[in-house]
């Protein structure tokens, strides 16, 4: 058995409005077998395609290697559009050592309702996933569930929507947005969008990570 933990501490500021929520990165990150083209930093796998799509949203020239440039690159980046990345899950247990979300195992949550109250002006939260079991957003309702805090729906379309409110006397509205997961694994399914499909006819040099640049256009 493998315990998967996560090797990056949550990155949030005073000021940060937005947080990127995912699940763990791949098990190389926390045993520091990184390959050639990883970057030592949340969302660092070269297989990824986080940082791709903020590279081409923001043109921001990202080095893509293991360096202490490219992780000031991101932390730079983040701290400047008052971003944050705080990934739910702490840890998990893994039969086999990959990084499939399906894999894990005894998952132990992140308190992301107790970073919510610390940093109080965080407005959205951007799962990098969906409801899928063991996803970013099926984590978070799990997480939710033990505050007696339920999701109110407010666009069922891809990505969809949510809101919830914070215990405590101010009554503040949070806002989730499941965005098509950054990953090699989500091309199957957005190739199976009407609204892909469309596009691809019409432009056949269109692709899966170009979707996700116009996707997450709307939320970063």
């Amino acid at each position: 058995m493998f315990l998967h933990t996560h090797p990056y501490k949550p990155i949030l500021f005073d000021d940060t409005t937005k947080i990127i929520v995912g699940t763990l990165p791949p098990p190389r990150f926390t045993t520091g077998d990184l390959k050639e083209g990883d970057v030592d930093f949340c969302y660092g796998s070269r297989d990824g395609q986080l940082w791709k799509i903020l590279d081409q949203l923001f043109e921001l020239n990202l080095k893509y290697e293991t360096t202490e440039e490219a992780v000031k690159q991101r932390m730079n980046f983040l701290k400047e559009q008052k971003l944050g990345i705080c990934d739910i899950v702490h840890s998990a247990e893994r039969l086999k050592i990959n990084a499939s979300d399906l894999g894990m195992k005894n998952a132990s949550l992140r308190n992301l309702i107790a970073y919510l109250n610390k940093y109080r002006k965080v407005e959205t939260l951007l799962f990098t996933g969906g409801n899928s079991k063991n996803g970013p957003e099926y984590f978070f309702r799990k997480h939710l569930r033990d505050y007696g805090i339920g999701l109110e729906q407010i666009s069922e379309e891809v990505p969809r929507i949510h809101r919830f409110v914070m215990p405590g006397k101010l009554k503040r509205t949070v806002t989730t947005v499941s965005l098509t997961a950054p990953s090699g694994s989500a091309n199957r399914a957005i190739g199976s969008f009407i609204s892909y499909k469309k596009i691809k006819e019409e432009n056949p040099q269109y692709t899966t990570l170009d979707f996700r640049v116009d996707q997450y256009r709307d939320f970063f």
